[in-house]
């Protein structure tokens, strides 16, 4: 048999003295996988339920903006891990976090010009963000500085959401406290509603 040949190896299977071609590699960046993923970010919308209602953790962002604990997707992580992790980091969150995003929004930032793509308009990008709905159970400090965990009302964290944001925004926002709202409500009903 000649080079090149293929033929039944001592083992009884087919050996080649040709190698086979190699499959292209493509490499990409991190920002591009999370667009293909469809989030940029994620988000934990922390609640807990008190006699006097429902109530939202929120926390400080560098520039003083009340916000849900977020940050970046994360790869090896799924959505909802690395919402809770974000949550653990920013605000000291124990509790159960739901594994599907209840809502997503969009924030528009400021592109920085020497990384921006041609695709973003007017010096400003996109940034998706998938939101996951965390039930706290315990609280401890959390290991960022300066994020001042704090429990508010559902309409006052609503109110806190939209401070020195553009109405666009702090209207997303506010849709995403109501869609939390709603899911909550129904998750009550359903533990409160007995089986038949």
């Amino acid at each position: 048999m000649g080079a090149g040949a293929a033929g039944n190896g001592p083992s009884g299977l087919i050996s080649s003295w040709s190698r086979p071609p190699r499959p292209s590699v493509k490499s990409f960046r991190l920002s591009q996988l999370r667009k293909l993923r469809g989030c940029d970010q994620v988000a934990a919308v922390c609640y807990r339920v008190r006699s006097s209602g429902i109530e939202f953790l929120l926390v400080r962002t560098n520039s003083g903006h009340w916000t849900f604990p977020k940050g970046n997707a994360e790869p090896g992580l799924t959505h909802a891990q690395a919402a809770a992790l974000e949550a653990f980091e920013e605000a000291g969150v124990h509790g159960r976090m739901e594994e599907a995003s209840f809502a997503r929004y969009v924030r528009r930032k400021r592109a920085d010009i020497r990384n921006s793509t041609r695709s973003e308009k007017s010096g400003e990008k996109e940034i998706a963000i998938q939101a996951h709905l965390c039930e706290v159970s315990r609280l401890e400090a959390p290991q960022e500085r300066d994020r001042h965990p704090t429990w508010f009302p559902a309409e006052k964290a609503k109110r806190r959401l939209c401070e020195d944001r553009t109405s666009d925004f702090g209207a997303e926002l506010v849709r995403v406290v109501d869609c939390a709202l709603g899911r909550i409500r129904r998750l009550l009903n359903k533990t409160s509603t007995p089986a038949h």
